[in-house]
């Protein structure tokens, strides 16, 4: 193994390991990303989640194709982590918990700590075959969550980018 791949082994292991302290169960946390490639963990503790819809992220990155969404969801939210239920048409991005005090943003939601939300296995091209979510923008390592802020502005460019043309992309 390289180096590089040895850093992100490590890397992914540390995220893994700080994204199941939300997990009521770790044990079954863990074996739910084994089987399902997701875990179901509960928001509002170490992180929450702002769900945005995906045509206001499609919208807002002018494209559909999946390289370029993710290089502008990584450039409009500086690497902050972000996966994608591709069946329900849903981006989440992970938030520090204190986040849904103030998100009031139309057309998306900040989850409480009153949710649980299904959370792909940490990895940066790990897609399992049975799983409906994946990362689009991998966490850079434990705590390393996005800024409200970045994602206001990512849905106000997708606002004007709407409003400029028509909604077509």
């Amino acid at each position: 193994m390289t180096t590089s791949g040895a850093l992100v082994q490590s890397r992914d292991l540390a995220v893994s390991n700080w994204l199941l302290s939300a997990a009521d169960d770790r044990s079954r946390a863990e074996t739910e990303w084994n089987d399902r490639g997701v875990a179901l963990l509960r928001c509002g503790g170490p992180f929450t989640t702002i769900r945005l819809p995906a045509p206001l992220v499609l919208a807002a990155a002018g494209s559909e194709d999946r390289a370029r969404v993710s290089a502008y969801l990584r450039a409009a939210l500086h690497s902050g982590p972000v996966f994608v239920d591709q069946t329900a048409g849903w981006y989440y991005c992970l938030v520090p918990a204190r986040a849904c005090e103030s998100w009031r943003e139309p057309d998306t939601e900040c989850f409480g700590d009153d949710h649980y939300l299904g959370v792909p296995c940490p990895g940066v091209d790990f897609q399992h075959p049975r799983a409906r979510s994946h990362w689009v923008v991998p966490m850079d390592g434990p705590a390393d969550l996005c800024s409200p802020d970045a994602i206001r502005q990512l849905v106000e460019a997708a606002r004007q980018r709407t409003a400029e043309t028509g909604g077509r992309q």
